[in-house]
């Protein structure tokens, strides 16, 4: 077996029970930079039984992650590559709707490494900015969030700012 590596990325959603008993898998992106070409997403797998357990049931999805494991490569080309993990260490919690990061009637959450700031009193704006503080955009309402990342990913993409 090859030496471990340990990689930083952000829980990419639910995590969900493994094929075969007592495992867990879930998908990691790591992101070394803001460069959307950059960007991965890591296909891992948790068998040891105690630690699927913490990973179903204690993680969330925009948790930032810390996993240590060995790579398999596929060994043909219609398999993924993923990551066997042997530990996880939890970073930081993804801000929950309502919980500590509620200031008022606002909202701070976390989608993976985008932040937004939800507030009633703003007339149903939403500011959104990477966790390094690039400027993404407001969209303007909760329910346009998603199309106005994915624009910030093509124009990062393609070079503009």
């Amino acid at each position: 077996m090859t030496d471990a590596i340990v990689l930083d990325g952000y829980l990419d959603d639910e995590t969900v029970p493994g094929l075969h008993g007592a495992a867990a898998r879930f998908r990691l992106t790591v992101s070394p930079s803001d460069e959307m070409a950059d960007e991965v997403i890591l296909l891992c797998s948790v068998t040891d039984p105690v630690m699927a357990h913490a990973v179903l049931h204690d993680l969330a999805p925009g948790d930032h992650l810390r996993v240590t494991g060995h790579l398999r490569l596929p060994r043909t080309p219609d398999e993924a590559m993923w990551l066997v993990v042997t530990a996880v260490e939890v970073l930081a919690s993804a801000p929950l709707m309502g919980a500590p990061a509620t200031v008022g009637t606002a909202v701070m959450e976390r989608y993976g490494p985008y932040t937004c700031w939800h507030d009633a009193d703003s007339g149903g704006d939403v500011p959104v900015w990477t966790e390094t503080g690039t400027w993404v955009g407001v969209a303007a309402d909760p329910g346009e969030l998603s199309d106005l990342i994915a624009q910030f990913e093509q124009r990062q993409a393609v070079g503009e700012t």
